[in-house]
C-alpha cells in the first residue's frame, strides 16, 4: 500500500494510554508524515489533567509522531489553513457529530476511524495510577523518628529553603536510561521466543547526571564533571544537562561509548535490559583534564559528590588525587559506588564524610555475607575510614550507622523505613537519596534529619517512572500532609 503524505491527529493527550498508541501506530502505518494537535490548557479546560508543556512532550516523544504542536484555536480552522490529506479519529466517534467535517469536504480531503481496539480513558488512568497521588498519599512523616532525633517538619522545611545558597561539585559516571514500551504479540510459532512490536520510548538522564541535575532543581548551583564517547548520545546528554544553575564540564572519548541503558517493558513488567557501555578506564589525558576542571572550582564549593557506578570515569589514581585535594581544602566529600554484579568497592572511596551502600554493595566489599546489618555497616565504615555509613536496604528502608554529635569514635544506629508501599520504578531511588542527604548536612542539617529529608526524597522518586529532577514543591508537600 502507497502511503499518502500526511495525516492529522487532534486530542487532549493527558495520557498515551494503549489506545492513543494504537491509533497513532495505524496513522503512522498510512501516512509518510504524522502530524499531531495537542489542545491547550485553554482549549481543553477542565479535561487538562496534566499541564499543556508535559502531554506536548509526551507525544513529541512518541517514535512515529513527525510534528506535535499545541493547538489552542478552532481545529476547523487549522484543517482549512494546513490541509491535511487524512484527518484520523478514534473508532467511538464514527456514528457521532463531527465538527472536523465540514472544512474536510471543502478541500477534498477524507476523514476515518481507527481500526478499533479496547477503549481507553485517560483519567481513569490517571486515577488508577497518578504520580502524585501514589507518592503523597503513601509517602508519610516518620513521627517517632524525628521524636528520637529531636526535629520538627518546620526543621526540615526551612533547611530546604538553604539549599539555594549552597555550590556543589558532582563527579562520575553519566547514564542514559530509555524505556521502551511493547506491545505483546504472542509467542514465535518457530522457536519458544516472545515477540513483543515497541510503541513508545521515553529518555531520562541517570547517574552523575540526575544527581546533579536534581540538586539544580532544588536550588543549589551545580558543577558537573563527566565523560561521554563521541556519539548521538553525547549530543541528548549536553542537550539535557542545560540548565542555568548547572555548569557542565563533559569530556568527550572518542574510544569509548556514552552509557545507554534499555529497558524493554510490557503492560508495566520489564521484559530485558541491555547496557550498551564502555568499563575500562579513561586515559591519562582526559584524567588530567577532569582534575584541572575540578582545581578550578574547588574553592568555591560547599559539598564534593561522587557518583560512580564502576564504568571508568572515576579510576582509582583519580579519585585519590581529588580527595587528597578535597581534604586539604576541608571539603564536605561523600560518595556512592554502585557494583555490577560482583564488581565494585565502596571502600575505594576513603575518609568520605558518608559513604551510601546497598547490603549488596556493603558485602562484596567486605566478602561478607553472614554478618548482621548493625555489623556489616560498622566494618564497612573501618573499611572505608568513614565518618558515617548510610546502608541502602531497598524496600526496608535504610539503616543508619551515625558518630553522635560531640562524641568522636561513639557510634549511635537507627533505622528508617521506606516510605513509599507503591513503588512504580526503583530505579534512581539511591541517586536521590544521595544528593538530598548530602545536601542537606551542607545546609546545616544533622545527619538524622538530613536522612529523613533523604528518605522523603526516595519515596518521592519511586512512585514515578524514570528519573525526573526532584522539586522543592515535593517536599513541602510531603511535610505540610
Amino acid at each position: 500500500m502507497q502511503k499518502i503524505n500526511t495525516i492529522f491527529i487532534s486530542g487532549i493527550f493527558n495520557v498515551l494510554h494503549p489506545g492513543h498508541q494504537r491509533i497513532i501506530k495505524y496513522a503512522h502505518e498510512l501516512a509518510k508524515n504524522l502530524v499531531v494537535g495537542v489542545y491547550s490548557d485553554r482549549k481543553a479546560g477542565d479535561k487538562a489533567i496534566i499541564a499543556e508543556e508535559y502531554r506536548l512532550e509526551g507525544v513529541k516523544n512518541n517514535i512515529y509522531v513527525t510534528q506535535a504542536f499545541l493547538l489552542d484555536g478552532d481545529v476547523e480552522d487549522y484543517l482549512r489553513s494546513a490541509k491535511p490529506d487524512l484527518v484520523l479519529k478514534g473508532k467511538e466517534w464514527e456514528f457521532k457529530k463531527n465538527k472536523e467535517l465540514e472544512p474536510i469536504k471543502e478541500y477534498g480531503g477524507r476523514l476515518i476511524f481507527s481500526s478499533g481496539g479496547p477503549i481507553f480513558s485517560s483519567q481513569e488512568l490517571i486515577n488508577q495510577s497518578s504520580n502524585i497521588d501514589l507518592v503523597f498519599d503513601d509517602a508519610y512523616f516518620s513521627e517517632n523518628f524525628s521524636n528520637r532525633h529531636d526535629f520538627t517538619r518546620n526543621r526540615l522545611l526551612s533547611l530546604l529553603e538553604r539549599f539555594e545558597d549552597l555550590k556543589i561539585c558532582v563527579i562520575g559516571d553519566l547514564i542514559i536510561d530509555e524505556y521502551i514500551a511493547c506491545a505483546p504479540l504472542g509467542m514465535s510459532q518457530e522457536d519458544p521466543t516472545i515477540v513483543v512490536m515497541p510503541t513508545d520510548k521515553a529518555r531520562f538522564l541517570g547517574g552523575a547526571g540526575i544527581v546533579a541535575l536534581h540538586a539544580a532543581s532544588l536550588g543549589s548551583e551545580v558543577n558537573l564533571l563527566s565523560v561521554t564517547g563521541d556519539d548521538f548520545e553525547r549530543e541528548y546528554v549536553l542537550s539535557e544537562l542545560s540548565s542555568q544553575k548547572l555548569f557542565s564540564t563533559i569530556a568527550k572519548d572518542k574510544n569509548r561509548l556514552t552509557t545507554l541503558k534499555q529497558r524493554f517493558q510490557a503492560e508495566g513488567k520489564s521484559l530485558l535490559k541491555v547496557s550498551h557501555l564502555t568499563q575500562d578506564s579513561i586515559n591519562e589525558d582526559i584524567q588530567k583534564f577532569l582534575l584541572e576542571a575540578f582545581e578550578n572550582i574547588l574553592e568555591e564549593v560547599d559539598l564534593i559528590v561522587f557518583s560512580d557506578f564502576n564504568y571508568g570515569c572515576l579510576p582509582q589514581l583519580l579519585v585519590d588525587e581529588l580527595i587528597k585535594k578535597s581534604k586539604s581544602a576541608n571539603k564536605f566529600i561523600v560518595a556512592d559506588s554502585q557494583s555490577s554484579s560482583q564488581v565494585g568497592d565502596i571502600s575505594r572511596f576513603q575518609d568520605m564524610d558518608i559513604i551510601f551502600a546497598t547490603e549488596r554493595e556493603a558485602r562484596v566489599c567486605l566478602q561478607n555475607s553472614e554478618d548482621g546489618l548493625v555489623v556489616l555497616a560498622e566494618k564497612l565504615k573501618i573499611k572505608a575510614n568513614a565518618d558515617n555509613v548510610f546502608l541502602k536496604l531497598g524496600a526496608q528502608g535504610v539503616l543508619l550507622h551515625i558518630e553522635a554529635q560531640g562524641e568522636k569514635g561513639n557510634y549511635e544506629t537507627d533505622r528508617l523505613d521506606a516510605l513509599n508501599k507503591y513503588p512504580k520504578d526503583t530505579a534512581g531511588a539511591g541517586d536521590s537519596m544521595l544528593i538530598t542527604s548530602s545536601l542537606a548536612i551542607a545546609a546545616g542539617a544533622t545527619h538524622w534529619e538530613a536522612a529523613c529529608l533523604g528518605n522523603i526524597a526516595a519515596s518521592i522518586q519511586v512512585g514515578r517512572v524514570g528519573n525526573v529532577p526532584l522539586t522543592l514543591e515535593e517536599f513541602q508537600k510531603v511535610l505540610n500532609n
